[in-house]
């Protein structure tokens, strides 16, 4: 579908939504507690419509629920929020608000009776919240009910708003594509926010090819924007449309939306992201969260950053939700599990996450790196520039689980390169430290069997010291190179649990893992003499994925382990021999990277500028 789109920026309406009361989830899977929980009593909740049954209490303190106003605070303009409902009955809504705590207190409340389709406007001043707090409502019955229903909270507009583009990435996953799409498409209010949809397909089996297509571009309009571009992974996928939209003429000032293909897509993020960049101070990246797409009541992370010394992706900044039930309660508090504390996020994952329009231009387009690292790297260069990045309570969609992703995978190579390639362009990247640790990683490797794995961090290593002249063709190469040096090693293939090859059915005992060893360094040295001398504890046998750790594994001559995935097993099987050889040629490796470091730093610090242009990706694009 060719053609430009038409992003200028909007006339403001008289109020500034930016967040609508939902009651329930875009999907069955969704729990209703993650927008309205039922403290007493009885309520039916529907999307947009709540009834609240006599002598009965709902709480929108909740992930979906709540206001995050110590985030509009901290980074946005607007000195008080409006919420206005509907309400058709008789009953109590409160405007309750928290701090940094979690203790509450009440802002005001009206009371109704025999109301029809009457109107409800509570207002709160954003001026208590620096540390961290929400707002939220409650609605109370006595002897009636109490129809919920049009819950909008409203700041004052800008003078303009700015337009907002929506950049899918996909690479052969149609329906998870078209799913995502046909989500943005159902839900008329927060499309109307979007000015135009770019879908880029870099697949073999092209979206477009789908019965199904029709329906859903017909649904999405002329808003579609649908571009077929060759394979250059997550970075060249977004990537595109950061080079769509800044090519726009009066497109100075405005949004780019990114969105995962395989996200269950939750429709109000639109409106959330977008009503938080029109009134930040400065322009700002706002990060959607996370939320487990296998298990929909859980946060992955509230706020993450990156240890660039040490290489380490997805530490947990301090006092953010982790890997938390959403609908649950802490155990010690006995309070809600809500993000009260404001925390500030080092960057935020691309499954969803906006970009303006006027950080690209202050520093640049992506690296071309093809897959992983991306999203940091760039979170981090914009730091560097001035721009903050918010990943912001209450916007999020389900992503697949992380935990369920086994590490053992064509993409660790990017995940290993491209964090060697982030470190030195934004930390001191000190040769000592960087080598310490991955030494340290690759020395478990070969204990533990994942020959494959080990030989694919030397392969990073490696291509990362050939400069950055080996980006220039945006990661294809690469991509094609790593599957194939991995289909080597037989322990990289996935089998069957059913059919695992060299053991008969019931053949092999599972053997769980002892707790971890209190002592880590003697029980290495131990392992590694051991595997030396060709001594094992265990012939064979069966391992979970939760016991997979070295030092359990290292104790068999054939371990077969569960993927962390657990749509199968991997065979790993002693070869001393082959251990031998990729620990010399590691050794080489780590030597050559503890002496070449501060000139692959200078190197790649110098190409950025090239690496970043729009003249890059105009040539990788071949356009």
């Amino acid at each position: 579908m060719p053609g430009k789109s038409n992003l200028v920026e909007h006339e403001a309406p008289e109020k500034l939504l930016t967040q609508r009361g939902l009651f329930a989830g875009p999907s069955q899977i969704v729990s209703e507690d993650l927008y309205a929980e039922v403290k007493r009593g009885i309520a039916e909740r529907e999307r947009h419509r709540m009834v609240v049954h006599p002598n009965a209490t709902v709480s929108m303190n909740t992930y979906f629920g709540r206001f995050p106003a110590s985030y509009w605070q901290r980074w946005c303009v607007s000195p008080e929020v409006e919420l206005e409902l509907e309400v058709t009955g008789s009953g109590q809504v409160a405007l309750v608000a928290s701090d940094s705590e979690g203790e509450t207190r009440t802002v005001v409340a009206e009371k109704v009776a025999g109301a029809k389709a009457q109107k409800v406007r509570l207002t709160a001043k954003i001026d208590k919240f620096t540390d961290g707090g929400g707002l939220w409502f409650d609605v109370i019955t006595a002897e009636d009910s109490l129809v919920v229903e049009k819950v909008r909270w409203t700041v004052a507009p800008p003078k303009t708003v700015r337009p907002t583009a929506v950049v899918i990435c996909t690479f052969n996953r149609v329906d998870d594509c078209l799913n995502t799409m046909a989500a943005l498409a159902s839900d008329p209010e927060p499309l109307k926010l979007v000015d135009t949809v770019y879908v880029v397909d870099q697949g073999t089996d092209a979206v477009e090819s789908r019965e199904r297509f029709a329906e859903v571009s017909a649904a999405l309009g002329p808003k579609l924007r649908y571009i077929r571009q060759p394979n250059l992974g997550g970075a060249g996928g977004f990537t595109r449309g950061l080079y769509e939209v800044t090519e726009i003429d009066h497109a100075e000032h405005a949004n780019v939306l990114f969105m995962d293909d395989d996200v269950l897509c939750e429709p109000e993020i639109v409106i959330r992201l977008t009503a938080f960049a029109n009134r930040t101070t400065q322009p700002t990246i706002v990060g959607g969260q996370m939320l487990y797409l296998l298990h929909p009541n859980f946060l992955h992370v509230g706020a993450e950053y990156a240890n660039l010394d040490t290489l380490a992706p997805g530490q947990v900044v301090e006092g953010a939700l982790f890997n938390a039930d959403l609908t649950g309660y802490d155990e010690e508090t006995g309070k809600r599990n809500v993000q009260d504390k404001r925390v500030d996020a080092g960057y935020n994952g691309w499954w969803s996450c906006l970009i303006p329009s006027e950080i690209v231009k202050a520093v640049g387009y992506p690296l071309p790196l093809f897959f992983q690292w991306d999203d940091i790297e760039y979170g981090y260069r914009a730091r560097e520039h001035g721009f903050a990045t918010v990943s912001l309570p209450g916007a999020g969609v389900w992503h697949a689980d992380f935990h369920w992703k086994d590490w053992d995978d064509w993409h660790r190579y990017f995940n290993l390169r491209n964090a060697l390639i982030t470190s030195a362009l934004h930390s001191r990247f000190d040769p000592k430290m960087i080598v310490r640790g991955m030494a340290k990683q690759f020395a478990t490797y070969i204990l533990g069997m994942q020959y494959g794995l080990a030989a694919t961090q030397l392969k990073a290593i490696e291509d990362f010291l050939k400069g950055p002249d080996f980006l220039a063709d945006g990661g294809v190469q690469a991509a094609a190179d790593i599957r194939k040096l991995r289909a080597e090693f037989p322990e990289t293939v996935r089998h069957p649990a059913s059919e695992i090859p060299g053991f008969k059915p019931g053949s092999l005992p599972m053997i769980s893992a002892a707790p971890t060893p209190k002592l880590i360094a003697p029980v290495f040295a131990k392992r590694l003499v051991n595997q030396l001398r060709g001594k094992s504890v265990h012939e064979a046998g069966a391992v979970p994925a939760g016991d997979s750790a070295w030092w359990h594994v290292s104790l068999f001559n054939t371990a077969v382990v569960t993927d962390a995935s657990q749509e199968g097993v991997r065979v790993r099987k002693r070869d001393k021999e082959l251990a031998v050889r990729l620990s010399k040629q590691g050794a080489k490796v780590f030597r050559e990277l503890y002496r070449r470091a501060p000139e692959m730093q200078r190197a790649y610090r110098g190409a950025m500028g090239k690496l970043t242009s729009r003249d890059t990706w105009s040539r990788l694009y071949d356009l």
